[in-house]
C-alpha cells in the first residue's frame, strides 16, 4: 500500500502507484477494445507510451487536496485511481495539443500523431500518412477523455464524495479546453501587438494561464480531492487561492524552460516554442521592453518552424537582453511567495501544509 509523505509527496512511490492504476485501467480498456476488433490494439499501444511517464502533478493536488481535508485515507487505492484519472485527462489534452502545434515529440518520444503516421507508412496503407496521424490521434485524445470520465465514476470512493467532486472535474474539462481556444486566440495575434497593446495583450495571456495552467493542474485538481474528503466550501476557496499562484509560477518556469530548456531534461527539441510561435509572458515581455528593431527581429523568428540553431540563439539572445528573463523570473519569486503564504493561511491539516509548501516549490524549482 502506498505511503503518502508530506515531505516528499511525489516520491517515486507515489509515481509508480499513479503509473500501477493507469496501467491497470488500460488493459481492461485494452480488453474491451480487443472485443470490438483486432485493429484497434494501436490505440491502446500509443495510449501505454503516453502515460508511462510525467511529473504526476494532478494526482499529487488530488491526494493532498484530500488530505488537506481529512487527516487520513480509508481507501488509498480508491483515491489514487481518482486522482489517475486527472492524468488521464492530461494525457487526452496533450495529444490534442500536440496535433494543434504540429510538434514532433512528446516527453522524449515521437508524439502520437507522429507515431500513427509511422504506422502508416510502415503498412503502406492508402492516403496521406500525415492526414492519418493526425486523425487517429484526434481520436485517441477523444478515447482519453472518455476514459478519464469513466476512471473517476468508477474509482472505488463512495458514491456521495464522488458525486459531490463531480462538478469541479467537469469544470476542469471545460475550463481546460477553453483555455486552448482563448490560446489559439492569443497565438493568432502578431506579436508586436504586445508592442503596440502591452497591457491588453498580457491581459490576454495571463487569462490563458489562468484557466490553460493555473485551475487545470493545480485548483481543480486540489478541489477535487478536497471535495472527495467532504470539505466545506470556504476550504475550496482557500485553496484556489494557493492553486491559482502556484499554476501561474509553474506556468511561468514552463516559459522559460520553452526557450532556454535542456532538450535532453525537457523531452522537446530546444527553443520549440518558439518554433511554434508561442505568446507567452515571457515573449510579450521581451517584445515590449527590447528595442524596436530587435522587438522586430523577434517577432519575425517566431513561428518559424524551420529556425536554425543560430536563429534560435538569436531570439534567445534578443529576450534575454531586454530583461524579459528577469522580469519573468521576478514573477516566478512573486507568485511563489504568495502561493507559500496562502499555505500558512489556509486551515488544513498538519500533513498536507508541508506536502503543499514542497509541491508549490517543485512547481517553480525544476528543470523539465
Amino acid at each position: 500500500m502506498v505511503t503518502f509523505v508530506p515531505d516528499n509527496p511525489l516520491s517515486d512511490e507515489f509515481r509508480c502507484a499513479v503509473s500501477e492504476q493507469l496501467d491497470g485501467f488500460l488493459t481492461q480498456r485494452r480488453d474491451a477494445l480487443a472485443g470490438i476488433a483486432d485493429g484497434l490494439e494501436p490505440f491502446v499501444r500509443v495510449a501505454d507510451g503516453l502515460t508511462a511517464g510525467g511529473k504526476r502533478l494532478r494526482p499529487a493536488f488530488c491526494v493532498w487536496g484530500y488530505l488537506a481535508a481529512a487527516d487520513a485515507v480509508a481507501d488509498p487505492s480508491a483515491l489514487l485511481r481518482a486522482a489517475a484519472s486527472l492524468d488521464l485527462l492530461h494525457i487526452s489534452a496533450l495529444v490534442h495539443d500536440d496535433v494543434m502545434d504540429g510538434s514532433d515529440t512528446r516527453r522524449g518520444k515521437p508524439s502520437a500523431h507522429r507515431q500513427f503516421a509511422a504506422q502508416h507508412r510502415e503498412q503502406v496503407l492508402r492516403g496521406n500518412s500525415d492526414a492519418f496521424g493526425r486523425s487517429a490521434a484526434i481520436l485517441l485524445g477523444d478515447l482519453l477523455l472518455i476514459w478519464s470520465a469513466e476512471m473517476f465514476r468508477r474509482c472505488g470512493l463512495p458514491e456521495r464524495a464522488v458525486t459531490a467532486a463531480q462538478p469541479l472535474v467537469e469544470a476542469m474539462r471545460t475550463e481546460v479546453t477553453a483555455g486552448q481556444f482563448l490560446d489559439i486566440q492569443a497565438q493568432a495575434r502578431h506579436p508586436l501587438d504586445a508592442r503596440s497593446a502591452p497591457q491588453e495583450v498580457m491581459d490576454q495571456v495571463r487569462r490563458v494561464v489562468e484557466y490553460k495552467t493555473a485551475r487545470y493542474t493545480v485548483i481543480r485538481p486540489l478541489q477535487v480531492g478536497a471535495a472527495l474528503a467532504g470539505a466545506p466550501e470556504g476550504l475550496l476557496e482557500a485553496l484556489a487561492r494557493y492553486g491559482s499562484a502556484v499554476g501561474r509560477a509553474f506556468q511561468f518556469r514552463d516559459d522559460v524552460l520553452g526557450v532556454y530548456g535542456d532538450e535532453a531534461l525537457t523531452g522537446k527539441p530546444a527553443g520549440d516554442d518558439l518554433r511554434e510561435g508561442k505568446l507567452t509572458v515571457l515573449v510579450a515581455h521581451a517584445i515590449a521592453r527590447a528595442p524596436e528593431a530587435e522587438a522586430r527581429l523577434l517577432a519575425d523568428l517566431l513561428g518559424r518552424a524551420d529556425l536554425s540553431s543560430a536563429e534560435v540563439d538569436q531570439a534567445r539572445d534578443i529576450i534575454s537582453d531586454s530583461g524579459a528573463v528577469a522580469a519573468t523570473e521576478d514573477e516566478i519569486a512573486i507568485t511563489l511567495a504568495e502561493a507559500l503564504e496562502a499555505v500558512e493561511a489556509t486551515p488544513i491539516s498538519d500533513n498536507a501544509r508541508p506536502a503543499l509548501r514542497v509541491l508549490a516549490r517543485m512547481a517553480v524549482d525544476r528543470v523539465s
